[in-house]
């Protein structure tokens, strides 16, 4: 981007139209002592191969980089980007496209977002889905309002104790404000939620669980939209990692109302914690009810395909009172970026290379569970799992570090009453020879 400065002679006449002597006078307003005095302490300028020399010597400060083995799932997950996606999505027609508030002048835009929304309702099981949304926290908190949105008069919703943590605080901010109370279900020895005890409970307009959860158990979604639909709920179902469901049966065809998650796995690098991809779709009787965005296909008057917001449910577009969302925007180039990774990989793809990571997580449990490591719940699991050592596993955590091995993630600081558990994560970056090393340390 060029970067053209004003003139002295335009600062002059834009501080005549506006009726001020100087710069300096506009900043009256502003107390003195809440001004700034003296000058910025900043370095001296650098020449471009010094400051090339600065940033990678602050590179090399970093206890992770590209050649480091990650094994930190947790909501970010470290996948191979094919290079069709990677040249694809930096064209700057897709990559400079913001929202596009004359739909209809961005037909290339609403193409890219309506072949995401198609590839996405097909993944998740779902009938609509919408043109994207911040990330898969904030995508929970959106469908637990529209659950109680549907609801009407219902004022409290449940939220599993598996779904991740940082997951549920957004929850939280979210609806407490709002007055509404936020219940948390337990889990099971098997690492699945505990759902015994719905039946309990009043006033409850949705129920949320993960699955693939936290600990990367997969939830058994069928059963629990059976429980949940009779008690009268209804059934929203998140996820971090999409790619499960290449493997998994899809929330959608288990009885989810409304699936949600995080989007970073499809082609979109973990990049020290964003930018991410909210994933959204619901069954279509509570279309109306959708945050965000969905564009559509439609004719135009002389019979020729084109794409339209069908639905544009938020502030910008509609009156705040009728708003089913203060969303301001969506994740345009994240959503297309996506869609790009999903159309490359198509549905054999998807499928082959979750059957990979899953036969790559089974061989570290197992080999783990013969270094001496316990597991720590008995349910399956798609890329995550969580063990226990039988010594300080801190020590040896070190070693790997040192050998370019991230580990594992301790879960004290998550869930105290699991201080020395660690979860593991298994992608298809993680080659034989790393999961050998790390058990031999285990082992050491």
């Amino acid at each position: 981007m060029r970067y053209l400065p004003h003139t002295p002679e335009e600062i002059d006449a834009m501080l005549a139209a506006i009726g001020a002597s100087s710069l300096d006078s506009l900043f009256e307003p502003v107390p003195a002592d809440c001004r700034m005095t003296g000058t910025w302490d900043l370095p001296a300028a650098k020449s471009e191969w010094e400051l090339n020399d600065h940033l990678r010597h602050l590179a090399a400060a970093m206890r992770v980089d590209e050649h480091t083995k990650v094994l930190v799932g947790a909501g970010s997950y470290q996948h191979h980007i094919p290079e069709t996606v990677r040249s694809l999505a930096s064209r700057s027609e897709f990559l400079t496209a913001y929202t596009p508030y004359q739909p209809e002048m961005a037909q290339g835009t609403l193409q890219g977002i309506f072949e995401y929304q198609t590839l996405t309702a097909r993944l998740l099981g779902v009938d609509v889905v919408n043109a994207s949304m911040y990330d898969g926290a904030s995508a929970l908190a959106e469908a637990l309002l529209m659950g109680l949105r549907i609801a009407k008069k219902k004022k409290r919703v449940a939220v599993a104790k598996a779904i991740h943590p940082h997951y549920r605080a957004v929850v939280r901010a979210y609806l407490q404000p709002a007055g509404y109370e936020v219940v948390e279900l337990d889990f099971l020895a098997s690492g699945r939620t505990d759902l015994s005890g719905l039946a309990k409970l009043d006033d409850i307009a949705a129920v949320a669980l993960q699955s693939p959860n936290f600990f990367g158990v997969i939830e058994d979604l069928e059963a629990a939209a059976a429980t949940i639909h009779g008690a009268g709920m209804l059934f929203v179902t998140c996820f971090t990692e999409p790619l499960a469901y290449g493997l998994l049966k899809n929330p959608g065809s288990c009885g989810a109302d409304i699936v949600c998650g995080e989007g970073q796995s499809f082609g979109i690098a973990p990049s020290f914690g964003g930018p991410g991809l909210g994933m959204f779709g619901c069954k279509e009787p509570f279309t109306r009810n959708l945050p965000g965005r969905l564009v559509g296909e439609t004719k135009d008057l002389e019979g020729r395909r084109g794409y339209v917001l069908t639905l544009a449910t938020r502030e910008q577009h509609i009156r705040r009172e009728k708003a089913t969302s203060n969303i301001c925007s969506n994740q345009g180039i994240c959503a297309m970026t996506a869609g790009m990774y999903m159309a490359s990989l198509g549905g054999t793809g998807i499928r082959q290379l979750a059957r990979l990571n899953y036969d790559k997580t089974q061989h570290l449990k197992e080999t783990l569970r013969k270094a001496g490591a316990k597991v720590v719940f008995d349910g399956p699991v798609f890329n995550e799992f969580v063990v226990e050592f039988p010594t300080d596993f801190q020590l040896a955590y070190e070693r790997l570090l040192a050998k370019n091995i991230v580990a594992g993630l301790e879960l004290g600081a998550l869930y105290p009453k699991m201080a020395g558990c660690h979860l593991f994560c298994v992608t298809e970056t993680i080659d034989k020879q790393t999961m050998d090393t790390i058990a031999a340390e285990v082992g050491a």
